[in-house]
């Protein structure tokens, strides 16, 4: 048998191409900012992870030039071997101190950090409970493991604790979740998965890719937001998101990351971040500590448009971060709101099965410390005439 001739068009895909409604791949001229001009139109981007505005920051540009001109374009090889610059290990030990942890590690991309982590601690005897709603990026760092993975339904402790027990004692556990779940935007139950670890003897680590710049005291992420940053074990982010770059990074204990960095195959055999993307990187760091603003300027916009999303009677999902989704529900119905909300001028990620149950499609929006209300206004009410019409 031809190993191609299994291969399949995704049908989804080919009928919204049919039909004029296929949502992906625009392509931006401009930079990521709160405006954009996406194939030759301005656009109001309401769909970016850039959480705090920083990818049009000088202070960031200019940090990324001077490594390019410093380092040159890339490093040629992996942080074990000859990969290693200065500069990565200043972002290791500036990120680890912002963190209140002992040391960091840093991956290529926040996929690969996951993939890395994963499978560098836990192995085949071992167990790994995932929430349902966790990041591909997780699930396929516990297949990478051969761990044995346990899923509980999203932010439901009762059944978290009933897949625990069933774990044999013998059994080493790691407890995997997102801190903010990046489609729904609600905020994983850390206190209780604190308390079930302690009860069953469990490891923890948090995703904190969207937590990152959004919570805690000055933005450092989801374990500060309750306090509880001595009680998990392993954190785990992207520079891809509010520190406006490209790369993960792993924060723990130095026992473990020591481990990581002599077991992990996405890291051992992965080129190393590129001077200018980790400059940059550790730029946006420096920033979000001088500039604490930024975190609680993301808090006052989430409150602003939900409010205002609310005034228009535009049904949304309440949450306390920048992430806030809009109900579409079918698949079909979503494309079309897409479609008419980009040709309105305005950005939205069209959210759809299998991230979310077929009935239960949504519009993602996601916005920036640096959004005005003026702006955020006139998106909602464009926002708000689209939906109005598909009642």
């Amino acid at each position: 048998m031809d190993l191609f001739e299994k291969l399949k068009p995704n049908e989804l895909a080919a009928e919204a191409m049919e039909k004029g409604i296929y949502p992906y791949f625009h392509a931006l001229e401009t930079r990521q900012d709160i405006q954009v001009v996406m194939e030759g139109k301005r656009r109001i981007m309401l769909g970016s992870n850039n959480y705090l505005g920083l990818t049009n920051n000088p202070e960031v540009i200019e940090a990324g030039k001077k490594a390019l001109d410093q380092y040159g374009s890339g490093c040629s090889g992996s942080r074990f071997l000859n990969g290693t610059l200065k500069m990565h290990l200043e972002l290791e030990e500036e990120l680890a101190d912002f963190l209140h942890k002992e040391a960091v590690v840093t991956f290529p991309s926040g996929f690969q950090s996951n993939l890395g982590i994963i499978s560098a601690l836990a192995g085949r005897h071992d167990y790994i409970l995932c929430d349902r709603e966790n990041h591909a990026s997780i699930y396929d760092g516990c297949r990478l493991s051969q761990a044995t993975m346990l899923r509980y339904r999203h932010g439901d402790m009762a059944d978290l604790e009933k897949k625990l027990k069933e774990i044999p004692d013998t059994a080493g556990c790691l407890i995997v979740t997102d801190g903010v779940f990046s489609m729904g935007g609600d905020i994983a139950n850390l206190p209780e998965i604190v308390r079930l670890a302690r009860q069953y003897r469990a490891r923890i680590m948090v995703d904190d890719a969207h937590g990152l710049g959004v919570l805690g005291e000055g933005g450092r992420g989801t374990p500060s937001y309750y306090g509880l940053e001595d009680e998990i074990d392993v954190y785990m982010g992207t520079f891809s998101k509010s520190l406006a770059s490209l790369g993960g990074y792993m924060a723990s204990s130095k026992f473990i990351a020591d481990h990581v960095r002599h077991n992990s195959r996405p890291f051992i055999f992965a080129a190393s971040i590129p001077p200018a993307s980790c400059a940059c990187a550790l730029a946006s760091l420096r920033v979000l500590k001088k500039e604490p603003w930024r975190v609680q300027r993301l808090k006052d916009i989430s409150n602003y448009v939900q409010k205002g999303l609310t005034e228009r009677a535009i049904p949304h999902k309440l949450t306390s971060v920048p992430i806030i989704p809009i109900y579409t529900h079918d698949p079909e119905n979503t494309l079309i709101m897409a479609k008419r909300a980009y040709d309105g001028g305005v950005y939205v990620n069209p959210v759809l099965p299998p991230a979310t149950p077929m009935t239960e499609c949504l519009l993602r929006t996601s916005y920036m410390a640096t959004h005005t209300d003026s702006i955020l206004d006139e998106a909602m009410d464009i926002l708000g005439n689209v939906l109005e019409g598909s009642k």
